[in-house]
């Protein structure tokens, strides 16, 4: 949105010196979530990474050249090293991320927290009060996790809304944007829910889809005020490269003269980077292309470096993850845009039609807006 209204010069692509990793350092969980990714649950987990093990994964990401570590759950603030272990990231350089679900931020430990001096804390949300509570299936937890962000700004750390779209939270949308505006929040970030089954249900009709589309809309509204205001936020979406192919669309049609502009940076951006750019290692050490793909294993840091099984493309997902452009399939295959969305998420193909290089049926984008003559 900022290039649409202030468009800088187009520079030559830069890569990322190594994935992003999102750490799922620990699976036990104060919380029980509806759509947890995880399945975390309020137990000890066997088998779980030891912290001496985690610092030496931590070298080998350095030396492989890896900038990001998010450092996830389940609740990463119940690992009982969780300070030590991102004080250590941090003291080796890397740009450190903290996923939480905010409620076990307190006025206890957010002293402990500031001087660890994350660049990020993202805290996740489902709505407001009684549909976030309904969520995470615990009174109360809306609350704490506002206190949450709230001691978080208060302190001067980066915080934001983790959000993920469902049919059974979209209705809250608004009040979400209007949360941002109320507690002043740095981020935010809509994740579309992983899921699939529809098939190939017209698109024009399907009620989920229509809703993902007004959502969008919604957003893109919201993220231009904020921008012409002069109100700095991040605004982002996740698990559906789709949203890039149906935001060029709207500049096309509300900035005409920027579609072109618009186009190049987001080809440039590149579209779906799990496999590549993008990494995710377990509480258990295993290895997966994201934090989606749970049930399959590159690998297990315990048994090889990470740096090695990333480059490993003896893997045949691996190998296919890394091709460009993919060998994709259906409507994937034909769409006009492979350069800006990559493919979409390929797990959704897998898990629905058991050919992860099958169209993903999580698009809502139409037949018209895939079109190579729509470009």
């Amino acid at each position: 949105m900022r290039e649409v209204l202030h468009p800088t010069p187009i520079k030559a692509v830069r890569k990322p010196s190594g994935p992003v990793v999102i750490w799922n350092l620990i699976r036990r969980c104060n919380l029980t979530c509806k759509h947890c990714y995880t399945t975390s649950a309020d137990i000890d987990f066997p088998g779980e990474l030891t912290t001496p093990e985690i610092f030496l994964v931590m070298e080998d990401l350095k030396t492989f050249k890896v900038p990001v570590l998010i450092l996830s759950g389940g609740e990463p603030l119940l690992h009982p090293d969780i300070f030590s272990i991102s004080q250590r990231a941090k003291d080796m350089g890397f740009y450190v991320a903290l996923s939480s679900n905010g409620t076990l931020i307190t006025e206890d430990n957010i002293e402990k927290i500031a001087a660890i001096n994350y660049q990020y804390i993202g805290i996740s949300l489902d709505g407001i009060e009684q549909t976030h509570d309904q969520f995470r299936q615990k009174p109360g937890s809306f609350k704490d996790s506002i206190r949450g962000i709230r001691l978080c700004r208060k302190h001067g750390i980066k915080a934001g809304i983790r959000f993920t779209l469902t049919q059974d939270n979209v209705y809250d949308f608004p009040d979400m944007l209007k949360l941002m505006d109320d507690e002043d929040i740095d981020k935010f970030y809509l994740s579309h829910l992983n899921y699939g089954g529809r098939g190939n249900k017209n698109r024009k009709d399907d009620a989920a889809f229509q809703m993902t589309r007004q959502v969008m809309d919604q957003l893109f509204e919201a993220c231009l005020n904020w921008e012409q205001q002069g109100i700095e936020r991040e605004i982002v979406t996740g698990n559906n490269d789709a949203d890039a192919v149906y935001f060029l669309h709207w500049v096309r049609k509300n900035f005409p003269e920027q579609v072109q502009h618009i186009k190049t940076k987001l080809e440039q951006w590149g579209g779906n980077a799990s496999g590549v750019n993008v990494a995710n290692i377990d509480n258990l050490g295993n290895v997966h292309p994201d934090t989606f793909w749970w049930h399959y294993h590159l690998g297990n840091v315990k048994e090889r470096p990470f740096s090695e099984i990333w480059q490993d493309v003896s893997d045949p997902l691996m190998a296919r993850l890394k091709q460009n452009p993919r060998p994709l399939k259906g409507r994937c295959q034909s769409c006009g845009y492979q350069k800006i969305c990559n493919g979409n998420t390929r797990v959704r193909a897998q898990q629905i039609y058991n050919d992860a290089w099958a169209e993903d049926p999580g698009c809502y984008l139409t037949a018209d807006e895939i079109s190579p003559y729509y470009c």
